[in-house]
């Protein structure tokens, strides 16, 4: 299992249009992807999901990716948080 934590930076925090570009990352990939947020873990490849852990600005969040593409679909899901200035 790969894991990764990310500080959410974005004024809006974890919304509704980067949300749906994480979920669309992650569905690139074959791995089971979690975000936990506050003791709360999601599947990562659910909007519902995602956006039912209401993630504020300067929240810290955990990605973990489980299966064969774990590490890749850790790097796709930061290269979305960074792109969209999301998190760090």
């Amino acid at each position: 299992m790969a894991e990764k934590t990310f500080t959410i930076t974005s004024d809006a925090g974890l919304h509704a249009r980067p949300a749906t570009k994480l979920v669309h990352k992650a569905s690139q990939y074959q791995s089971e992807i979690t975000l936990t947020f506050n003791g709360k873990s999601v599947n990562l490849k659910s909007i519902m999901g995602v956006m039912s852990l209401g993630v504020p600005k300067g929240s810290q969040i955990v990605v973990q990716a489980e299966g064969n593409d774990a590490d890749a679909a850790l790097e796709g899901i930061e290269s979305v948080l960074k792109e969209e200035n999301l998190g760090e």
